[in-house]
């Protein structure tokens, strides 16, 4: 029997933008990972001034996403913790470099979104295709703004990966469906069988509670922003369903570091 372990971690220090691997991660019950999507850009309603740090969480709609506006990929966006700087590059070109612990800083980062979506388009049937002022919202690492109320993480196995990158002709990069853990060791799609089931991971414990129904959002190449393979509808054709990788609640705290073994109870 193969060793089931943990192949990579992906922490998204913004909602919808660049993928941040690490060798190790917190998991905290009834938060998830701390950092993972901390902040976002929000759909500015009004002119009322609000406080950015203390945003609750919303609808995703609420936010600008690459589901909406694929070329967001295109961005190369990292954030230090250490320093609280955001910078945002575009084929090794710097763009903007700005802190997320002053006004004038989040201002900035605001401001260069805002920018960027007006010079770019929505894509086809985005849920809010109408461009408008962006506020980055949130406070690193207190705040998440995940896709659902109730906080999750999310996994995938490479193996599931390499079996679409075979019907697909071409490979496909793990980082379109924006998992946090990446696992090894299993069959394809083995990782759909642990629905409802507990799992070990390092010092943590989690309990997987669905499968992950997917939108347009995989169609994009994280490199360039375009859409360049229709995965969804290769979902559908071989499997009659949209679904790939899985939803896990963490019930223990502790720490999962790559390349640690993955216990199924």
């Amino acid at each position: 029997m193969n060793k089931v372990s943990v192949q990579r971690l992906f922490v998204y220090p913004l909602k919808g933008l660049s993928a941040h691997e690490r060798d190790r991660v917190e998991l905290q019950l009834g938060h998830g990972i701390p950092g993972d999507r901390a902040f976002a850009l929000f759909y500015k309603q009004d002119p009322t001034d609000i406080d950015p740090t203390t945003v609750p969480w919303m609808k995703k709609h609420n936010f600008a996403m690459q589901n909406d506006w694929h070329a967001l990929a295109a961005l190369e966006c990292f954030y230090n913790p250490d320093t609280q700087t955001l910078t945002v590059k575009r084929k090794g070109v710097e763009l903007l470099v700005a802190s997320t612990n002053t006004c004038k800083g989040r201002d900035l980062i605001s401001a260069f979104f805002t920018g960027y979506l007006a010079g770019i388009y929505p894509s086809q049937g985005a849920k809010h295709p109408h461009r408008a002022p962006l506020q980055l919202v949130g406070e690193f690492p207190k705040t998440r703004y995940p896709d659902r109320e109730v906080v999750h993480i999310s996994l995938v196995s490479q193996e599931t990966i390499n079996h679409l990158s075979e019907l697909a002709g071409q490979s496909i990069d793990v980082r379109r469906f924006r998992p946090n853990i990446v696992i090894e060791g299993v069959s394809p799609w083995q990782e759909f069988d642990w629905v409802g089931r507990e799992i070990q991971l390092g010092t943590a414990r989690i309990v997987i509670t669905a499968k992950i129904n997917r939108c347009l959002n995989i169609d994009v190449n994280p490199e360039t922003g375009e859409r360049d393979v229709n995965l969804l509808a290769l979902l559908q054709k071989h499997f009659h369903h949209t679904q790939t990788g899985i939803l896990a609640r963490v019930i223990s705290n502790g720490y999962v570091a790559r390349g640690e073994e993955v216990i199924v109870g």
